[in-house]
């Protein structure tokens, strides 16, 4: 049927007054005889007051949204829109929540291979939804499900834009936390304590990146879960970074046996997993920043081998690991190169701001070689902005 908000109004007015829907839907008589004449636009506010006195079932609100005149793809959209919050207004089924569940998993399996520009825009329409979801009515149980996809779907925010350099991430961190601790769940809120270590570690809160992962282990209580795995390499890293080679080691070896503990659906490539070619690249960087620089390139070799092509991000940040290596070797031409190569070859839309800072520490590192060719055309590559 092809009508108006107005006819349809008057449709389901039926034979009641407009002074008595009026008083029904807490609006003026004379708005209601506008709105049945086509003469004022409806407010959403007032559709749904409508919609839920005269019993429409969502059709006043769908026609609300459609501008007089709006081409089929228009209707198309508002009537979308409609459906979404009909079905998010209810109680969730079995298959429903599963749908949830499995797309913040898809989610996490993407940031191993998706660039962060492209994942940003599709995170920001499904949180839309889950919240939608959050506002309908849900039993406890259900509730706390979509809670706790609630505190991955905001980690996952956070990451995203972590990765993009924008430092809103550490309010979306914030809200992670907050959800998992609404939902009691340690696991969830270890893993967070973790990724966000990473922030502070890529901020050059060096300090502050041991106490977050240090919070993370704790927090898992001996649980067998992503958070200490992930945790332990990490804070590794950043006592390296700090000169601490014995405490270094001992981080080292529990992230081994956070690994191994690990269960096997969860030594996955996924920001929700945790892997041995994720452990072996932290394993590299930690030893390269220690200077063990043979050891190092073993464990960045084992890691190049492990990781997938499509991995563009921590393959990257290995080679440039290599490229810090030689740098540390007194190799100032081949680290420069090789660093070069890296940035070059990787694809524009993975050129991200945290690549291109873990460039510039190759640069940095080899200050005193100005006159090298190679060096000036690293220099030169770093130049430009990230995606050019």
């Amino acid at each position: 049927m092809n009508e108006t908000f107005g006819q349809a109004l008057r449709r389901f007015r039926g034979t009641r007054s407009v002074r008595d829907v009026a008083q029904l839907a807490n609006c003026g008589k004379s708005y209601v005889s506008d709105l049945e004449n086509n003469k004022r636009p409806p407010t959403i506010e007032v559709a749904t007051a409508l919609d839920h006195a005269l019993g429409a079932q969502g059709r006043l609100v769908m026609l609300a949204q459609v501008r007089p005149g709006s081409d089929p793809l228009e209707q198309a959209d508002a009537l979308q829109r409609g459906l979404k919050e009909d079905f998010a207004a209810g109680p969730m089924s079995d298959a429903s929540l599963d749908e949830v569940e499995y797309t913040v998993a898809r989610y996490g399996r993407a940031t191993r291979h998706r660039s962060e520009t492209e994942l940003l825009t599709e995170l920001l329409e499904d949180f839309a939804d889950l919240r939608l979801l959050l506002a309908g009515r849900q039993s406890g149980p259900v509730r706390k499900r979509l809670t706790i996809v609630a505190a991955q779907m905001s980690g996952l925010m956070a990451l995203t834009l972590l990765k993009l350099g924008d430092d809103r991430a550490r309010a979306w961190w914030r809200t992670g936390r907050a959800a998992a601790a609404a939902a009691d769940d340690r696991a969830t809120l270890s893993w967070m304590y973790a990724q966000e270590a990473y922030q502070h570690y890529y901020c050059g809160d060096i300090e502050g990146a041991v106490e977050l992962a240090c919070r993370a282990q704790y927090l898992a209580g001996g649980l067998p879960c992503v958070g200490p795995a992930l945790a332990a390499p990490l804070e590794a890293r950043a006592l390296a970074r700090l000169s601490k080679p014995e405490a270094a080691a001992d981080a080292l070896s529990r992230a081994e046996v956070a690994l191994k503990r690990l269960p096997v659906a969860d030594q996955i490539d996924s920001a929700f997993g945790y892997s041995e070619s994720q452990l072996r690249f932290h394993s590299g960087n930690a030893l390269t920043h220690l200077g063990s620089t043979s050891r190092a390139r073993t464990e960045q070799d084992r890691a190049l081998e492990l990781y997938p092509a499509s991995d563009h991000m921590d393959r990257t940040l290995i080679h440039l690991d290599q490229a810090m290596c030689l740098a540390i070797d007194g190799d100032v031409a081949g680290a420069a190169l090789h660093a070069t190569n890296t940035v070059v070859g990787l694809p524009l839309s993975h050129r991200s701001p945290l690549i291109i800072y873990r460039a510039q520490d190759v640069a940095v590192k080899v200050p005193e070689a100005r006159e090298v060719s190679e060096v000036r055309v690293l220099r030169e590559v770093l130049a430009l902005r990230p995606g050019e």
